[in-house]
């Protein structure tokens, strides 16, 4: 699939662009037509086409937002209030002007006869496991209980996030200290040295190391913006290849290579897989379909592989715990459980307990490698700041001892 940059407007007339993946600009087109936008133009995207270079959360409903709204339409649903009544209440309520218009096409659809989910479906921003899971509760008639166990699953997902996000804050600041500070003596210090020693001595006569570091300050000062264009072309190159199918890939292997951070980086998504596959399953949906749905709603190439793999076995009637085996991807201790699970027919809530067991040990891991990278960057830091200041007054020190005449 490619990626288009669409211009659109929807029935009250906001002007919308986004970037949309399709086979073809024709399909594009077609897919917001039948959703009621009015269409201006479908182009091929390219770094330079119309400022569509941005985050790909900047065109897709916050999850945290998404979860306000659920809890609040579960409770309105609660109350007694038939479905067309509570989206139009939550639609005059919500600030949102993008998400306001997804909830107002998605209205027009329930009203026009379309189930719940297949309105939801056809915005195209909003997960698989939602719109999966909606469809499970209206055909079981308990669309209640199966947003419930969404909105569960969301809140422990988005707890569990938060966690790690702030476990991560204290390294990255330090790592940001450390490139402002290399910056700093690299491109301010290093030429006021380079001054001084033009000064009281000529060239020839200052060890190698500072001339070295000399020539690096004046090179840092003299090619900083062209060094800064690289840097952003780099980045924005590799935001591009990680973007692709073929890049993703090749990022998701390299990642679970890394030595600790791998395994932790696995144990993760199996926890979110086994919470995904929880819900689908207490939700009512059928083995094989929950398989496919969480299997597409990873993150990690290399699992999403797995699951899928292992759902075909399993439509074979295979076992699911051997067609995991299999896979060699899992963790053997989640497909111990899961074998526990099947053999006692509490698959869901054997789930849910492999789910909560990896998501404490990959707290308990990431606390123990920050531990170790933490001091780590200390200690580069150190070593190179060292390095740079040695380079700088090495002269200072010859001149004390008399090597400089």
């Amino acid at each position: 699939m490619a990626e288009f940059v669409i211009k659109m407007a929807d029935e009250r007339g906001h002007t919308l662009e986004q970037v949309e993946n399709g086979f073809s600009a024709v399909e594009v087109r077609d897919r917001y037509s039948q959703q009621g936008f009015l269409v201006y133009s479908v182009k091929p995207r390219t770094l330079l086409s119309g400022g569509e270079l941005r985050l790909p959360g900047n065109r897709k409903v916050k999850t945290e937002q998404f979860v306000i709204f659920n809890s609040q339409f579960l409770t309105l649903i609660r109350a007694g209030l038939p479905i067309l009544n509570a989206l139009d209440l939550l639609i005059k309520r919500q600030p949102n002007e993008y998400f306001k218009s997804l909830l107002e096409n998605v209205r027009d659809r329930v009203r026009s006869g379309e189930l719940l989910s297949e309105a939801f479906q056809a915005q195209g921003v909003f997960p698989k496991l939602y719109t999966t899971t909606v469809l499970a509760g209206e055909k079981s008639g308990n669309l209640e209980e199966v947003l419930n166990r969404f909105i569960t699953f969301q809140r422990m997902a988005l707890s569990f996030r938060k966690k790690l996000k702030a476990s991560l804050v204290y390294p990255a600041l330090l790592l940001i200290m450390v490139i402002a500070l290399l910056t700093f003596l690299i491109t301010y210090v290093t030429p006021q040295f380079g001054a001084l020693y033009t000064q009281i001595s000529a060239e020839k006569e200052l060890p190698a190391l500072t001339m070295f570091m000399l020539a690096v300050g004046q090179a840092a000062q003299k090619y900083v913006f062209l060094f800064l264009a690289v840097v952003v072309a780099i980045i924005v190159g590799f935001w591009r290849w990680q973007s692709t199918e073929s890049g993703a890939r090749t990022i998701d292997q390299m990642r679970l290579k890394i030595p600790l951070l791998g395994d932790i980086w696995l144990k993760y998504q199996v926890a979110a897989l086994s919470r995904m596959l929880s819900t689908l399953l207490a939700g009512g949906l059928p083995l094989v379909p929950a398989l496919e749905t969480a299997g597409e709603s990873m993150q990690s190439k290399s699992v999403a592989d797995g699951v899928l793999v292992a759902s075909q076995r399993v439509r074979e009637g295979r076992a699911l715990a051997r067609s995991l085996e299999e896979t060699k991807v899992f963790p053997e201790l989640s497909i111990e459980m899961v074998e526990v699970g099947e053999s006692t027919g509490a698959l869901p809530a054997m789930l849910n307990s492999v789910a909560e067991f990896y998501e404490e040990d990959v707290e308990n891991a990431l606390t123990a490698a920050m531990s170790l990278i933490e001091p780590a960057i200390l200690i580069v830091m150190g070593t190179i700041v060292a390095f740079v200041l040695l380079a700088l007054y090495l002269p200072i020190f010859t001149l004390g001892a008399g090597g400089i005449k």
